[in-house]
């Protein structure tokens, strides 16, 4: 029996890729909830504000040091029996493709926020000096002068975590979600044959990785020219 064959690999990739789409709903919604409460964190950690700030530095810590896999296992046992016991809500019915993307969003804002937060950082203080000496408040100076300059620092930061985000969607496999990492393992034990579909996955990864590379690295340069 041949440990590899082009016929096996080419006939799974049409089939895999079906379930794309999961996998790209996973890395937007992760995203979208990441960028909204990790700007809300940085903001918080800050402006230091009191018991939030120490409450968030502890959040961050947690995820960013423990294994996203943890997380993920956490997220899936640890919530239903959170939201059973104090609010008397059973969520075990809920698809186990929100569970995944709650715990990537989670994962995200703790991330993202440690970015934006040094990012914001860097941005001279004379910056706000001159928002509020043309008769802008806080908000308005962070929104309209501070936050545009961040997103620029933070580019090149951002473009290493997505690709980190897009690489982390092939765990929720492990509490069933059906992506391209759940339909190659479905493929794997119907054919008895487990390589070739994994190989489609390591290919989709792959490309998908160099392809945010690619778009980062195009900013980068168009950030260095227009500097």
């Amino acid at each position: 029996m041949n440990i590899f064959e082009w016929e096996r690999f080419t006939s799974a990739f049409p089939k895999i890729l079906q379930n794309l789409d999961v996998t790209l709903k996973m890395i937007v919604l992760a995203e979208i909830i990441g960028i909204i409460f990790g700007i809300l964190i940085a903001v918080i950690r800050l402006r230091k504000i009191p018991v939030l700030n120490q409450i968030f530095s502890v959040y961050i810590s947690f995820m960013r040091g423990a294994p996203i896999m943890v997380q993920l296992l956490i997220v899936f046992y640890g919530l239903p029996a959170v939201t059973n016991r104090l609010f008397g809500i059973d969520i075990n019915n809920w698809e186990k493709f929100i569970f995944a993307a709650i715990t990537l969003a989670l994962n995200e804002s703790g991330l993202l926020a440690e970015i934006f937060r040094s990012s914001i950082s860097s941005i001279p203080s004379s910056q706000y000096e001159a928002g509020y000496s043309v008769g802008l408040t806080w908000w308005q100076t962070f929104r309209r002068v501070i936050l545009p300059q961040a997103i620029r620092v933070a580019v090149p930061s951002y473009g290493v975590d997505l690709v980190q985000l897009i690489q982390s969607t092939s765990l929720a496999y492990y509490i069933g979600v059906m992506d391209i990492m759940g339909r190659a393992k479905a493929i794997g034990s119907v054919t008895r044959h487990n390589l070739e579909p994994y190989l489609v996955c390591t290919v989709i990864y792959v490309v998908f990785s160099l392809f945010v590379k690619l778009i980062f690295q195009y900013l980068r340069q168009h950030r260095t020219k227009t500097a």
